[in-house]
């Protein structure tokens, strides 16, 4: 599904991803870990089309169409879906109008609305926060859910989500993996997870995990080498 071939991004003059290489089949979860500033959020970023972020060098294919040069609209499109580490606020703009918007060539606005509380209800959202500024007010935990219940309602076949468990309760954290979880059984999509959380393995199943140092993968595995992590930190696996 995904296939990125030695990947050189910079910004600002200042190269952050050096040589990277990353393969994603169909219905896989990757978990990417490194320490802080390795470029784990620029990799979404670039996956996703945002600008300012150049690829100097290498190709990032998605379905074997190279993507380098598409816009975040032209990527959304082919079914790639990125949540935000930090979820914005739009002021004067309600939920209810933000999510319409994203649906309304799909479907007409009474089933719209019957498919947004139908996942409100699986994601214990609150029917009132449909009708408040997007995000504007939310906690993090309801700004999180809220990066899910877009998540669910646009059904994407490729899931990039960006420490979506960073600062959440354990309440929270089970709703929103188990509605994870659940998208990815009925939907057969593949899912990349960046996260500094050791015990993600608690509420996700992983085919790997790749350890992300100064601009590249430079260990990959299966969720055996969290424990390490735990243990020893990053230090001895940069070391080796």
């Amino acid at each position: 599904m995904l296939d990125i071939n030695n990947l050189y991004v910079k910004i600002k003059n200042n190269l952050i991803i050096k040589g990277l290489n990353l393969k994603i089949k169909n219905n896989e979860i990757h978990i990417i870990m490194g320490p802080n500033g390795s470029g784990k959020s620029t990799l979404s970023y670039v996956i996703s089309g945002k600008q300012k972020y150049i690829i100097e060098k290498g190709k990032i294919l998605f379905n074997n169409k190279l993507i380098n040069n598409l816009s975040p609209y032209e990527i959304s499109k082919l079914g790639i879906y990125l949540s935000f580490q930090y979820p914005i606020e739009i002021n004067g703009i309600t939920m209810y109008s933000y999510l319409k918007t994203i649906l309304k060539k799909k479907y007409n606005n009474r089933v719209i609305l019957k498919k947004i509380y139908k996942v409100c209800k699986k994601l214990k959202i609150n029917k009132n926060y449909l009708y408040r500024y997007f995000n504007v007010g939310f906690s993090g935990g309801e700004k999180k859910k809220n990066e899910i219940l877009q998540m669910l309602l646009l059904k994407p076949k490729l899931v990039i989500l960006d420490e979506i468990d960073s600062g959440l309760d354990i309440d929270t954290l089970n709703i929103i993996f188990k509605n994870i979880n659940k998208y990815k059984k009925k939907y057969k999509c593949s899912i990349i997870i960046i996260t500094h959380n050791t015990n993600i393995i608690k509420y996700i199943n992983t085919n790997y995990v790749h350890i992300l140092y100064n601009g590249k993968i430079i260990k990959s595995s299966n969720k055996n080498i969290i424990e390490k992590i735990e243990k020893y930190g990053y230090k001895k696996i940069v070391k080796q």
